[in-house]
């Protein structure tokens, strides 16, 4: 019998070579260390905190859409209870819970693009680049970190790569197809809007498939189905957030500061955004990869979502700023590819990668609100807040009567301390004095106020004599338009209640600063 000769090792890698590639590793990675240093630091986005914060009373007992109103489907509070609840079992708090628990769908995010990447037929260069520049994608959202927009441009890039592969018919392992979709699906059930963006890479699937293959495919099935089951638990379980909040929202929360649409799109936020993503997105379409045309359809269709919210506020649009940030990696690294003979472009894969990680990393610097806030936090209007009710009322029961999120939040989180109120702010009663009243008055009288009105002025004095809070914060500036020349003063609006001005009348002034006034119970 003929012994076929062993084949011949391959040659070892210079040491200096794999050096030399360690390094550039290791450059691709800085670029998103400050904004890594940043979400270890505070503040904790606003937003993110008073959700946090909402879970935080849930879980203690509180009840969702009763005694915590808030316009936000039922998800993104479920998905806090985890770190609300190793708040209080770890020796950490459920800040830190959180920032780790998003760092830790980070790592899954990028270990589930790291299996799927190698699937598609890709030149070394495009896949060193797409996954070297993950991280700075994932990190870049800056203060906007741990956003719901956030949470879901995380779950999305496992998504849109698996997209890719599908489009080419071909399959991932079932396990791995089974988890990457049902990520996604949670990513997208947090908000209406972002169904956008699997309805646009969807029908593109479809198309590249046709409709035999496309009806074979587990992948939009099994995200219908997560859709459906998620429907079906609101008026089974949480029959409050369609018969109580959604009218709420619909009479007074989108009143307060929506945009006309060509307002919206001409934004210093929106515009920019808007003629990248044509730019990139006709790139892609015309002379990109599969990779990069799902990337440029969920940034298109994050860009929809954004402008549907009427408010072109920073973290609406971060989710497209981040997937054009990837785009531009794939397409440069794409196009120096074709530029570069096979094997020069697989030695320049790491080096490339470290340089589009420097380029993402300064266009996401640009325009962010991130390391400044946590560079100017100490002195901050928020900052200063947060260190005077750390002294006058850590752990404490607070009742918060207030316009604002920022900076009462996250300054409760931090100070572990408790607000009574039952919405995080005082939004209903400035979507029903969002006019004046047309008798000229200030103050509406009981009879004369609407159904929303009444249950703020009932229920917050009503909770006040049944559980008097330790002490009061008090925002002098109601958010609410003057009428007659007189601003609107929270205190004397709901002292006209015999409830609130028999329990007001323990409390003295102990402190004013930054625009509040705090009040402590004598007795």
């Amino acid at each position: 019998m003929d012994i076929l000769p062993a084949r011949p090792a391959p040659p070892p890698v210079p040491r200096l070579e794999q050096a030399r590639e360690t390094l550039h590793w290791m450059l691709a990675l800085l670029p998103a260390l400050p904004f890594l240093i940043s979400a270890l630091l505070p503040p904790l986005n606003h937003d993110v905190a008073a959700v946090l914060n909402f879970s935080g009373r849930w879980l203690d007992g509180e009840r969702l859409y009763t005694d915590l109103i808030d316009v936000n489907p039922p998800l993104i509070f479920i998905i806090n209870l985890l770190p609300a609840a190793m708040g209080n079992l770890l020796p950490i708090n459920p800040v830190q819970a959180l920032v780790l628990c998003v760092l830790g769908l980070m790592a899954g995010s990028f270990w589930l693009c790291w299996r799927l990447l190698p699937l598609l037929a890709l030149p070394p260069i495009m896949r060193v680049g797409a996954l070297g520049v993950l991280p700075i994608t994932m990190l870049g959202a800056g203060y906007d970190f741990g956003q719901r927009e956030h949470l879901m441009a995380i779950t999305t890039l496992p998504y849109l790569v698996l997209a890719a592969l599908r489009a080419e018919g071909r399959r991932a392992p079932p396990g791995l197809t089974l988890g990457v979709a049902l990520l996604a699906a949670a990513g997208f059930a947090l908000k209406p809007h972002f169904l956008a963006v699997p309805g646009l890479v969807e029908l593109w699937v479809f198309f590249c498939l046709g409709p035999r293959r496309a009806f074979r495919d587990p992948v939009p099935w099994t995200m219908g189905g997560f859709f459906a089951l998620y429907l079906l638990s609101l008026p089974l379980v949480f029959p409050l957030y369609l018969n109580q909040v959604v009218p709420l929202v619909l009479g007074n929360y989108l009143s307060l500061t929506g945009l006309g649409w060509w307002q919206v799109l001409t934004t210093e936020r929106m515009m920019p955004i808007g003629v990248l993503l044509l730019v990139l997105g006709a790139l892609a379409s015309r002379g990109g990869t599969a990779p990069g045309r799902p990337v440029a359809l969920a940034a298109l269709g994050c860009f929809i979502a954004a402008f549907v919210q009427s408010r072109a506020w920073s973290y609406h649009i971060m989710p497209s700023k981040l997937l054009l940030g990837w785009l531009a990696a794939l397409l440069l690294t794409h196009w120096a590819g074709r530029l570069m003979a096979p094997a020069r472009a697989e030695r320049a894969a790491a080096p490339a990668a470290a340089i589009a990680a420097f380029a993402i990393g300064l266009f996401h610097l640009m325009g962010s609100e991130a390391p400044y806030r946590q560079i100017t936090w100490s002195w901050s209007r928020g900052g200063l807040l947060t260190e005077q009710l750390r002294r006058e009322a850590y752990g404490e029961r607070l009742l918060v009567l207030s316009p604002d999120v920022a900076p009462i939040y996250p300054a409760l989180n931090y100070i572990r301390a408790q607000s009574t109120l039952r919405t995080m702010n005082l939004w209903l009663l400035q979507g029903v004095y969002h006019q004046c009243p047309t008798n000229g008055a200030r103050y509406r009288e009981p009879w004369d106020m609407s159904r929303t009105e009444f249950f703020v002025y009932r229920t917050v004095a009503e909770d006040f004599a049944r559980a008097p809070p330790t002490a009061i914060l008090v925002s002098d500036n109601a958010g609410i338009t003057w009428c007659g020349n007189t601003h609107f003063d929270l205190i004397t609006y709901f002292s006209r209640h015999p409830l609130f001005a028999e329990g007001f009348s323990h409390y003295r002034l102990a402190a004013a600063f930054e625009g509040y006034r705090l009040y402590r119970r004598e007795d």
